[in-house]
């Protein structure tokens, strides 16, 4: 049996509408008009220790199924259950094998020190001494948080909050890990780091995460599997490699020259720019490398070209647009 399964889940939600005009305002304070949307979520399962990116556009349901798995909200029809629990009817049963980090919402106390709030958890989710002293040395080594453990909140970064946030919802060791937009707002260096602690806890702690994020980079570089999802519908679920071979519609060249010729159109070839004696060529899927390369160079003899493989966000992109 899966470990984590989801059901043809639906929610409904009540929306306010608001009336136009001073005199639909007034009437707004005595009569409230509200209208039901009803979101269908996808059905999915996924084994203990599998980490998957969760992905779609803007209200297709992504964080509400982050909210329905962590027990938050109660879906109106279908069933969920992770590792034999209803998350929605035992709550605390489940609160305690779970973690979860809203990349938007913090864990941590605004005026406390992070040591004071790991020792908060520590009571709140009864982690016995031994494990919470291996786990806090652990999370403040892997995500290089010694320098900043004994100061407060207020006095931190983004990144070492989102750091901070990681750690917290890891120190009891739960089954599954629930990520949602984790790397938002984050430079560089401090998304490589977070990437790079996600991936040693799914590998050494067997922890089942599931990531729902914007920035596909985050997808390519953590999750083995994506599931794809808009307006009630699973586009996809299955492996990247997959994914590019099933929606990728082709690959970029990019032709240097020391004098720009004209542009002469080529079956399989569109000219996507041209920027400072440098083009980009889109390549129809069908034409293999080496045969794309060698009908440029003959036709054009550029003095420098080099074979790019499409973004998985730009296909991703493409496939919301479409």
């Amino acid at each position: 049996m899966p470990f984590i399964e989801v059901k043809n889940v639906s929610k409904n939600f009540k929306i306010f509408k608001n009336r136009p005009g001073i005199l639909g305002a007034a009437v707004s304070l005595f009569t409230v008009n509200m209208k039901s949307k009803k979101r269908y979520l996808t059905s999915f399962s996924m084994e203990q220790g599998e980490i998957t990116g969760y992905i779609g556009p803007n209200g297709a349901g992504k964080s509400t199924t982050i909210k329905m798995l962590s027990g938050v909200l109660t879906p109106d029809e279908g069933e969920i259950r992770v590792g034999e629990i209803i998350p929605y009817k035992e709550r605390k049963k489940n609160a305690k094998r779970i973690g979860v980090v809203f990349g938007q919402r913090s864990q941590l106390y605004w005026d406390l020190p992070i040591s004071d709030t790991f020792s908060l958890y520590r009571k709140l989710y009864e982690i016995p001494k031994a494990l919470y002293d291996h786990n806090k040395k652990l999370y403040i080594d892997l995500f290089d948080m010694g320098g900043f453990i004994n100061q407060s909140v207020r006095q931190l970064s983004l990144g070492q909050k989102m750091k901070a946030n990681l750690a917290l919802s890891m120190l009891h060791d739960p089954d599954v890990l629930y990520l949602d937009e984790p790397t938002i707002g984050l430079d560089v260096m401090s998304r490589k780091n977070l990437r790079q602690g996600i991936q040693t806890l799914n590998r050494e702690k067997n922890t089942t995460i599931i990531l729902t994020t914007h920035d596909m980079s985050d997808i390519e570089a953590v999750c083995r599997r994506l599931i794809v999802i808009d307006r009630g519908q699973k586009l996809f679920d299955g492996s990247l490699e997959n994914f590019k071979n099933l929606y990728e519609d082709g690959f970029l060249i990019k032709m240097e020259f020391a004098d720009l010729p004209e542009w002469e159109t080529l079956p399989g070839f569109t000219l996507k720019n041209n920027d400072n004696n440098i083009w980009n060529i889109k390549v129809d899927k069908n034409i293999r490398y080496k045969d794309a390369l060698n009908t440029l160079i003959n036709h054009y003899n550029p003095e420098n070209i080099s074979v790019h493989e499409q973004d998985i966000e730009d296909i991703v992109q493409r496939i919301f647009a479409e």
